[in-house]
């Protein structure tokens, strides 16, 4: 273990204050005509507006920690955009000059995202190899740079981890606030760090619940192992099955059809005003899924992984015509309730891990739909 120096300390604790303990929202809705809940996490609300600063946080923070990455290094990741807004904004708070590679058909608005933090943007072309052609050429320039750092998001336990030890424990209190425990969880599978960290701390005090993936069912990268297909859900289904997803952990992959994700990302912004992106709709259409299986009364958790403001540009701002099989027609939203925050999981509290009370005891009321 390595210290660091108490103004690096410092500035890992005010990035801290700003990303993870965010609200989980009861969204109030109904389908088929039957009053439901669902359970999402506003990952929106971090600091640079999706669920990715909790693992750029975390990845630099172990890494100082580990003594692999020095004050000053270059950062250099491979990314479909949000992980590399994130490091852009996470690095040059900590002091780092940051070198991002991505696909060049990822939305203007990460692109510029990234570039306004001052991190340089490396398009990769789909002749050049598309995203795994932005991996190989991240480990290139790592190799030709002494010192770098390179995070290798979709290969590095502490992904996975930054959920684990964050995402996880925040559900869980705030659901045993309420009294409630969860049933399932489900979550888009980008890098797999959400879906498998939030998996193992859930199942380690609810064994019985049940942890699923999701994708695209116009690219189902995982049920195939490989790229298949084209969708428009940024963020998930990059090519590849991720080293870190261990299908093994996890229970049967939700497919959600990229165009009922549009629809459904629409329906909450202009229902409920969420400004979310398209990968929620697509987790929330995910969350009905499992909640028509398991039941009306069932608790569904998923998250909202980012804001609608980088898709300004996308098909998210555009007519999109249902299909016959969409479930986001027959889904109306009527509202939400927002659980409070957790205050000492923001300071990673280790009382608070011995000390919370069992699940299903009295918790503060939940209103009602």
């Amino acid at each position: 273990m390595t210290a660091m120096s108490s103004e690096l300390t410092a500035r890992f604790h005010g990035l801290r204050r700003l990303i993870g303990n965010t609200p989980l929202l009861a969204v109030d809705y109904t389908f088929r005509g039957k009053k439901r809940r669902i359970f999402a996490k506003s990952e929106n609300l971090n600091m640079t507006g999706s669920v990715k600063d909790r693992m750029a946080l975390h990845l630099l923070r172990c890494a100082y920690e580990r003594g692999t990455i020095q004050p000053g290094a270059l950062i250099i990741e491979a990314t479909s955009g949000n992980t590399g807004i994130s490091f852009a904004a996470v690095g040059r708070a900590l002091g780092h000059p940051v070198a991002i590679f991505m696909p060049d058909w990822m939305s203007a608005e990460r692109v510029n995202l990234i570039r306004s933090f001052g991190a340089s943007i490396h398009p990769v072309t789909r002749e050049e190899g598309g995203f795994l052609g932005s991996i190989e050429k991240a480990e290139e320039l790592a190799n030709q740079t002494p010192g770098a750092f390179l995070p290798r998001q979709f290969a590095n336990e502490d992904n996975c981890e930054a959920h684990e030890s964050m995402t996880g424990p925040e559900i869980h209190y705030q659901l045993d606030s309420h009294g409630l425990r969860p049933d399932a969880f489900v979550a888009g599978v980008g890098t797999g760090g959400t879906v498998m960290g939030v998996g193992r701390y859930l199942r380690v005090h609810f064994p019985d619940v049940a942890i699923h993936p999701l994708e695209p069912s116009n690219s189902p990268t995982l049920r195939m192992g490989c790229r298949t297909g084209h969708h428009r859900i940024q963020g998930v289904s990059d090519e590849f099955i991720p080293s870190i997803v261990d299908l093994s952990e996890l229970h049967e992959i939700v497919d959600v059809d990229d165009g009922d994700a549009i629809l459904m990302a629409q329906k909450l912004a202009i229902e409920v005003g969420l400004g979310v992106g398209i990968s929620s709709g697509a987790n929330f259409v995910g969350a009905v899924m499992l909640q028509d299986r398991l039941g009306e009364d069932a608790t569904v958790v998923t998250l909202f992984p980012d804001s609608n403001k980088k898709y300004l540009s996308t098909d998210l701002m555009h007519d999109e015509p249902p299909k016959p099989d969409n479930l986001s027609p027959h889904i109306a939203l009527h509202g939400f309730t927002a659980f409070n925050r957790v205050c000492t999981v923001c300071d990673q509290s280790e009382e608070w891990l011995r000390t919370m009370r069992i699940p299903g005891g009295t918790g503060t009321p939940l209103p009602q739909a």
